[in-house]
């Protein structure tokens, strides 16, 4: 079985466990409301000015603030609307600590080399104790480009992505090699746990990963939904899924674009259009066969989101193009359904550390996007964020984050799920919420396999 080994200057070894291949879902025979989105310069021309919406409040009042500006924080400038560019990261270590690390604006060290300089910028991290907000340890991080860079572990502990690297960092914020790629490291994720990693990064060819080394077995064939917001970069893009554990690779594959692989610690799913408005949700296991789980309809393609092992999440739209979020379990049980009216753009989600209580936040647009009408910064109205309780789907908090981040990053739930962090008029909006109810049963019915 291939190994990636964790101490510094290593490089990934050769060698497969598994191989998959990976086939793209046809394209959406409607218009795909949430997820074709053109860059806003490439609007061709100038509507109209909507009238403002007013502004969303929070529907319950934060229990404490605590004010960014002092920590070093300004908000980005507008220019920077549609670019998805990460700039913040809001992330619980604990119940009572919040790791906030935003971009500090300023000039740029030049290199001898262009190539170490080309897209550098520096990142500021400070952990804060709450409810205080009192600085526990502050550090300043050198990044390289400016897609998604901090990933919450367990325990305490964080990945840091830059270049062909993953940092090991934990609540001093010093950061020490943890997996060095062959490669620019393109994506990461994680599975609900974080127990294991899904990367895809860009490698020169070698002989020994060559699509077709090892038979790749029928059932480990993964539709994935292409994310073309991070730089795709040159060379072979190859996926793993590493056990974080020991870094062994568990399976592996040459793709055509940079992937969001949805998993869990038993295996991943996949999604297959059906006709119609229909999609087909199958899950594929690790060590071999598969199980249907049902079928989701919507008019665009799915995006799919673990948030417990047992429980994920089927993004998708109606008809119409009004966002469409279905919770179901692995045994095939549609848990509820949530259909937010409005024209929302680019959603994301956050959930807590075992999944009970997720975050939804989406741009909020003055009109439908789709090829015909492209979206342009000033389309753009709000970034609502609304937070619901797993199991139910019940809303529990819904606020307007500001300033407006179309990447994300700007909002945290702990651990318990029994506070949320967002990042409001820029400022940290701590509110603090009952217990949320427990998951229900979702054990996977094994009697397909």
């Amino acid at each position: 079985m291939a190994q990636l080994y964790p101490p510094a200057g290593f490089w990934i070894r050769a060698g497969l466990a598994l191989a998959v291949t990976v086939s793209l879902p046809p394209p959406p025979q409607t218009a795909d409301a949430q997820h074709l989105f053109p860059h806003p310069l490439l609007a061709s021309r100038k509507k109209a000015a909507a009238p403002e919406r007013p502004a969303l409040r929070a529907t319950i009042q934060p229990s404490f603030t605590i004010a960014a500006e002092p920590l070093g924080f300004t908000s980005p400038a507008s220019y920077y609307l549609g670019m998805r560019h990460s700039m913040v990261s809001l992330d619980f270590l604990d119940e009572d600590r919040l790791l906030f690390t935003f971009r500090v604006p300023g000039l740029i060290h030049r290199g001898g080399r262009r190539e170490e300089s080309e897209g550098e910028r520096k990142a500021r991290a400070v952990l804060l104790r709450l409810p205080q907000g009192a600085v526990e340890a502050e550090a300043v991080w050198t990044l390289h480009d400016r897609a998604r860079y901090l990933y919450l572990l367990d325990n305490g502990e964080f990945l840091v992505r830059d270049q062909d690297t993953l940092q090991l960092g934990d609540a001093s914020l010093q950061l020490k090699p943890y997996l060095r790629f062959p490669g620019a490291l393109l994506w990461v994720e994680m599975d609900p746990t974080a127990k294991f990693l899904v990367t895809v990064s860009s490698e020169p060819p070698t002989e020994a990963s060559r699509v077709g080394d090892v038979p790749s077995p029928a059932s480990a064939k993964a539709s994935v939904t292409g994310d073309n917001e991070v730089a795709a970069g040159g060379g072979d893009k190859v996926l793993r899924i590493l056990r974080r554990g020991d870094s062994k690779v568990m399976l592996v594959s040459h793709v055509r674009s940079v992937l969001h692989l949805p998993i869990n610690g038993e295996g991943y799913l996949e999604l297959l259009r059906g006709k119609g408005m229909a999609w087909t949700l199958n899950f594929n296991y690790f060590t071999g066969g598969n199980t249907l789980i049902g079928s989701v309809d919507s008019a665009c393609s799915l995006l799919l989101n673990f948030i417990s092992p047992g429980e994920f999440l089927a993004s998708g739209c109606t008809s119409s193009g009004d966002p469409r979020l279905v919770a179901m379990g692995l045994n095939g049980r549609r848990l509820w359904e949530n259909n937010s009216g409005g024209q929302s753009v680019w959603p994301l989600l956050v959930s807590n550390a075992n999944g009970t209580r997720i975050a939804r936040e989406s741009l909020i647009a003055d009109h439908a996007v789709n090829p015909m009408a492209p979206l342009d910064s000033e389309d753009i109205k709000g970034q609502d964020v609304q937070v619901l309780d797993a199991a139910t789907g019940k809303q529990v908090l819904r606020a307007a984050a500001s300033p407006i981040l179309d990447a994300g990053g700007n909002v945290a739930i702990s651990p318990s799920g029994r506070r949320v962090a967002i990042l409001m008029d820029g400022n940290l909006q701590i509110f603090e919420l009952p217990a949320p109810p427990p998951l229900p049963d979702l054990g996977l019915n094994h009697a397909g396999r």
